[in-house]
């Protein structure tokens, strides 16, 4: 089976094993990146297309003629067009669950950052001034503990209970709240009634429709002055000018995102600007442990060898 990848350094920059998923194939071609421009004359002639974000649409598949199989190397499946596949045949299989150590991690680190003002103090000390200081410590900024403080989480999949276990552990108090457009129930506080409650707010549901601009203006202004806000889910779950007004006047008392709702920004984006108090921003990052990294490649290798086997795991289509 030839196997093309068709934007590897988008998964390793040089500290994985891949030697058993290479050993699976006959040939595995690893492109660094691809533009869509390119995608068709590399792919036309593959068995096997592996893919993390680069687009592969309905007019290119029709033209692979001897594809049998696509690894998405994501669990979002947005960038094949299934139906498409579906019709040739083509089983296209994703990976899952891989990061949910490393984003829940990354998430109370962000939360961490934000109550120890870390980043302030760590500016601070290069900066000279604590050698300037009259006393043995600095205490120019605010410090706060997460025992006792209360969490609210909306999505509470796998990574959303990953979170509250890791905040357990700090002695913080766990409110689910429910999405708009679904119903309350006893686990589940409503989304209005939840924002004034919690001191940190964090988000691990999807981007759909209905979450899209979920954190806007109206939702921001039902928070404390004294919460934080922390995104780890995806870019347009959280109005971004909405975000920026509210840090600049106070609204809250900080924030930090893993995503924006483009990236990278290469055309920039409102939360870059330098003028936006207490905002901690990682360029989605939270993914990229080197042992979740690892795990996907184990994944596709079994999405290999099951299909092989003739039973597809990790289907999509």
């Amino acid at each position: 089976m030839k196997a093309v990848f068709l934007d590897y350094d988008s998964l390793d920059q040089h500290d994985l094993d891949i030697s058993a998923l290479k050993a699976v194939f006959t040939e595995l071609i690893l492109f660094p990146s691809t533009q869509s421009s390119e995608v068709l004359n590399r792919v036309q002639d593959a068995n096997v297309i592996i893919s993390n974000k680069v687009m592969v649409d309905a007019q290119t598949l029709q033209r692979c003629h001897n594809l049998k199989l696509i690894l998405i190397c994501a669990t979002g499946t947005n960038n094949i067009d299934l139906v498409q596949a579906k019709e040739q045949g083509v089983v296209v299989c994703n990976c899952q669950g891989y990061g949910t150590s490393a984003v829940a991690q990354h998430t109370l680190m962000l939360m961490l950052a934000l109550a120890t003002s870390v980043l302030k103090y760590d500016h601070a000390v290069k900066q000279g001034q604590w050698n300037q200081a009259s006393q043995f410590c600095l205490l120019d900024f605010p410090i706060i503990e997460l025992s006792g403080k209360t969490l609210g989480i909306i999505g509470y999949g796998e990574l959303g209970k990953a979170v509250a276990q890791l905040a357990q552990a700090f002695g913080m108090n766990i409110l689910i709240g429910s999405l708009p457009n679904r119903p309350a129930d006893d686990q589940r506080v409503p989304f209005r009634e939840l924002l004034p409650q919690v001191d940190f707010l964090t988000l691990h549901c999807p981007l759909t429709e209905h979450t899209r601009d979920l954190i806007n203006t109206e939702a921001l202004n039902l928070m404390k002055p004294s919460a934080f806000l922390i995104n780890c889910a995806r870019g347009g779950i959280v109005n971004e000018t909405a975000l920026a007004n509210a840090l600049r006047q106070g609204e809250i008392a900080g924030a930090a995102t893993d995503v924006l709702t483009i990236e990278p920004p290469k055309t920039g984006n409102v939360l870059l600007a330098d003028d936006i108090p207490n905002l901690i921003i990682t360029p989605h990052s939270a993914w990229g442990s080197v042992d979740a990294r690892q795990r996907m490649v184990q994944q596709m290798l079994e999405n290999v060898i099951a299909f092989k086997a003739g039973q597809p795991i990790r289907q999509v289509n």
